[in-house]
């Protein structure tokens, strides 16, 4: 997949002319934008030219309603990881500011999307475009002016659920990450760096990594997980899968003052130093919500149990 910085950088290259773009900011590449994707793709190969993506960083809503904007559901390496996967063959990374957002929608079309040279449009039902927040309607005889086809991508529903980034947000948020993973057709996962922590994992017998993280967590309880550890990146190449079963909050019963946080137990994991080393969690099925117990061998007794039924899970291809 070709990257691109900006949309002056592609449309000096020429990689999209003739194809199909489509546009949003996909963080999540979820079902609903699963489907503009193979929009794109579909009207591009019927024309052996390129299917793209045009896509901003930051979020516009960060910039435009910073203290509103919600938390990501994957960072841009992710999203660029994603997209790849899905098969697009170009993304637009255009930066977005201030003076970004005060471009009007017929200088988007004039200006922007007539000089990468694309064909077809491809956004979702509930796309707006400058600073106007022109809809479909307004930007469809903008596009047909301009020699361009506006294609429109209805709500994709799953499990009569209308596919959203907030959905899945709120799911999360729930503690229900396999109504995520409906939402996304993967399960949900989150990138970070394995840290020092303060050990206590391995004094109950079940050694953990402490994950940091600036990704949205799922809430407070015990998790069966897939995890992918070391190599250059998260989930890149010389990493390493494994199994485990992560606690995510403020272990109640040890240290209830203490911050929210995700730590991973591993199985049949070889016990070397992983402080540094990139780390990415796949959050399978939710085993319990997290609680107080009476003591500490209480809590080693139910972490021995609830080792051993992730174990199972992740066994029979949860």
């Amino acid at each position: 997949m070709r990257r691109f910085h900006s949309i002056g950088e592609a449309a000096a290259s020429g990689a999209l002319r003739g194809g199909a773009l489509a546009i949003g900011n996909l963080d999540g590449v979820h079902l609903g934008h699963r489907a503009l994707l193979e929009r794109a793709r579909a009207l591009a190969s019927g024309r052996g030219v390129a299917a793209g993506v045009l896509t901003f960083e930051p979020h516009p809503v960060r910039v435009l309603r910073p203290r509103l904007a919600p938390p990501l559901l994957t960072s841009l390496p992710r999203k660029l990881e994603l997209l790849a996967a899905a098969g697009v063959e170009v993304v637009v990374v255009q930066p977005f500011d201030l003076a970004w957002a005060a471009t009007p929608a017929a200088d988007f079309v004039e200006r922007d999307l007539r000089a990468l040279g694309v064909r077809d449009v491809v956004v979702g039902w509930d796309f707006t475009a400058g600073h106007e927040r022109a809809r479909v309607e307004t930007l469809r005889p903008l596009l047909a002016a301009s020699g361009l086809a506006l294609q429109v991508v209805e709500p994709v529903t799953e499990g009569g659920l209308t596919v959203s980034s907030t959905k899945i947000r709120e799911f999360l948020l729930e503690g229900n990450v396999e109504g995520a993973a409906l939402l996304l057709a993967r399960p949900y996962d989150l990138d970070g760096e394995v840290a020092r922590g303060a050990g206590r994992g391995r004094g109950l017998g079940f050694a953990t990594a402490n994950v940091a993280t600036t990704a949205l967590l799922p809430a407070g309880g015990v998790y069966a997980v897939r995890a992918l550890v070391g190599g250059a990146s998260p989930g890149g190449a010389g990493a390493m899968a494994h199994a485990g079963v992560c606690n995510v909050g403020v272990k109640p019963t040890v240290d209830p003052s203490g911050p929210v946080s995700a730590e991973v137990h591993l199985f049949d994991f070889d016990g070397r130093d992983l402080y540094g080393e990139a780390i990415r969690l796949a959050f399978v099925a939710r085993l319990r919500e997290e609680r107080r117990f009476p003591s500490v061998e209480a809590l080693r007794a139910q972490i021995a149990l609830d080792a051993e039924r992730a174990r199972a899970l992740l066994d029979a291809g949860r």
